[in-house]
């Protein structure tokens, strides 16, 4: 039963404009990206506002955001995200330079080790 809402939910997500990207989630006016910074196993949940985040691209053919993400933890390094837009607003490339890009669900997990500690 699980699979099967899992399945409807990537499915509607994708006819929505949500989906296509690993790591990436909408939510309304936002999109998610979770990363996890070089030298730390902090996953990080990165917010873009759709409506005030994106600049035009100065060819005028789709958007560009750029987000610096960091963690309290010291260790971690910070993350220099950069993601360019189609004009519909549909992720053409992203970058996450001093991290990589992981799932979602690794991020409830690392929340779920850091309430239990």
């Amino acid at each position: 039963m699980t699979a099967v809402i899992r399945m409807l939910g990537d499915s509607l997500r994708a006819l929505f404009g949500g989906g296509g990207q690993p790591g990436v989630d909408r939510d309304g006016r936002a999109l998610w990206v979770y990363v996890r910074p070089h030298r730390c196993d902090d996953v990080l949940r990165v917010r873009i506002d759709m409506m005030n985040d994106l600049s035009q691209r100065d060819d005028g053919d789709g958007y560009h955001v750029r987000k610096l993400a960091s963690s309290a933890n010291y260790r971690c390094n910070q993350v220099e995200l950069e993601l360019d837009f189609d004009r519909r607003r549909r992720i053409e490339r992203r970058e996450a330079h001093g991290g990589s890009f992981v799932e979602r669900e690794d991020w409830e997990a690392w929340q779920a080790t850091q309430s239990s500690s």
